[in-house]
């Protein structure tokens, strides 16, 4: 993966000769502002806002591949936890899930859409777990199955 920032430096001093030639070049690829000691990125706000949700989302994508590691490993989970519809797959359930999320995770980099698919094997794991702890839902599943 390239660096989120250029290889070019540009002094506070040059940012306040030329702001917008500095600008331009913020909107083509993020920059850094030297002052004294100190760095700073100036880059598009859809690019930060790109970076923090990646950064809030890849955590919970690792504490949701956590807890399936940890059912794998039978330590329980608590009711209250935000991932407990885990604990109603057996452990080849588990690992398919896992392999489908890393698979999945593994392309956020690559292409726009990433996240949203991420998503949806998410929730469909999620409501096939509904289903499956609900005796009338998976009733009525399993006599379709059967139909």
């Amino acid at each position: 993966m390239d660096s989120i920032y250029s290889d070019e430096l540009i002094t506070a001093t040059e940012l306040n000769r030329q702001p917008g030639r500095i600008l331009d070049k913020a909107l083509e690829h993020p920059v850094t502002i030297t002052r004294n000691d100190q760095s700073f990125a100036l880059l598009r706000r859809e690019n930060v806002a790109l970076f923090v949700k990646a950064a809030q989302r890849s955590k919970e994508i690792v504490e949701l591949l956590s807890t399936a590691f940890r059912l794998l490993l039978k330590q329980k989970i608590g009711i209250e936890h935000p991932y407990n519809w885990l604990g109603v797959f057996d452990a080849e359930e588990l690992n398919e899930f896992i392999d489908e999320v890393t698979r999945a995770y593994r392309l956020v980099d690559l292409y726009e859409k990433a996240w949203d698919e991420l998503d949806a094997i998410i929730h469909e794991w999620h409501e096939s777990a509904l289903a499956i702890s609900n005796p009338e839902l998976e009733a009525a599943f399993n006599q379709n199955l059967d139909g």
